[in-house]
């Protein structure tokens, strides 16, 4: 009895066939199952522990320098909410599938698509992307161009899973366009704005740079054996986009807050103000501050000059 209680009921309690879902498609549709429902709530407890660690290192520096520990935070709390609801069996629809499989793995004429996971990658690609392109202190029309485009790439890769024709593949396409000019910025650009930045920058943009240009390109594979070609079984997708990432979020930003640790923001144009910083009031009244020409403001009226400070 205390087993049963404490069992994963999810797949029951939040069936798809409630609001006049047809109990026929329900049949059909090719679901995850309570190993892959473990699987997500297992990974939304990784997501929820590495928010908590993120956040907690984050108080251990200056509110001024703790830019990059707060986006990092972003990224897995907006994950975990993600993984609670496909662990929950929410945040799905069921798309007639384009290619029929025989195997017990793939079999159905329907597949569940967590559009929740989308709606994840909306939001925390451009964050990771963000963390990695600040650290290279790429200017800010690059930077807001390569979010752009990964925007372009998410929604593409959402259109796409959710068309039931062929046409699936013309988003596929335009998605893993936006992809590779992605990639090329981290390869090439990001890169060598990094190393100028200095050694201990370029280190710590290498290895979270490598690690992410790694990983984004597994996705697309992911989608085509999952959303897009149906081979595998959503319990294999659960498996393949979680470790994705799991590698892509808590691991990718424990090494970008540890390539940090010796890094002041500023140094990478991103210098910070505080209500107390002692600072604050010099470089106010510093010559140009606030277009003033420093200390004095001279006016000058015959042959007397009028100074105010």
């Amino acid at each position: 009895m205390s087993l049963n209680k404490r069992a994963n009921n999810a797949l029951n309690t939040n069936s798809y066939t409630v609001n006049g879902i047809s109990q026929a498609v329900n049949n059909q549709t090719l679901q995850i199952t309570t190993h892959g429902s473990d699987w997500y709530w297992a990974v939304c407890a990784v997501m929820v522990c590495s928010t908590f660690a993120f956040m907690g290192l984050a108080v251990t520096k200056p509110r001024t320098q703790r830019i990059f520990h707060y986006i990092t935070a972003a990224i897995t709390m907006v994950a975990s909410i993600a993984y609670f609801s496909m662990g929950s069996n929410l945040g799905w629809t069921p798309i007639p599938v384009e290619f029929h499989r025989n195997t017990p793995q793939a079999h159905g004429n329907y597949r569940e698509i967590f559009y929740v996971r989308y709606i994840d990658w909306f939001i925390t690609t451009p964050l990771l992307l963000l963390d990695l392109l600040l650290t290279a202190a790429l200017p800010w029309p690059t930077l807001m161009y390569v979010i752009l485009l990964d925007w372009v790439m998410i929604v593409t890769g959402l259109v796409g899973a959710l068309v039931a024709s062929g046409y699936k593949w013309g988003y596929f396409a335009f998605g893993c366009a936006a992809l590779a000019y992605i990639v090329y910025v981290l390869v090439f650009e990001a890169r060598k704005h990094a190393n100028a930045m200095g050694r201990d920058v370029g280190k710590a943009f290498t290895y979270c740079g490598s690690l992410t240009t790694l990983l984004w390109i597994l996705y697309p594979i992911a989608w085509g054996l999952c959303e897009g070609g149906n081979v595998i079984h959503p319990d294999s997708e659960a498996i393949f986009y979680g470790i994705l990432d799991l590698f892509a979020k808590p691991v990718f930003g424990a090494l970008l807050i540890w390539g940090h640790r010796g890094i002041d923001p500023a140094r990478l144009g991103l210098h910070i103000h505080d209500y107390d910083e002692k600072d604050l009031a010099i470089e106010m009244k510093r010559p140009g501050a606030n277009g003033t020409n420093g200390h004095t403001n001279g006016i000058t009226n015959g042959n007397s000059t009028e100074q105010t400070v």
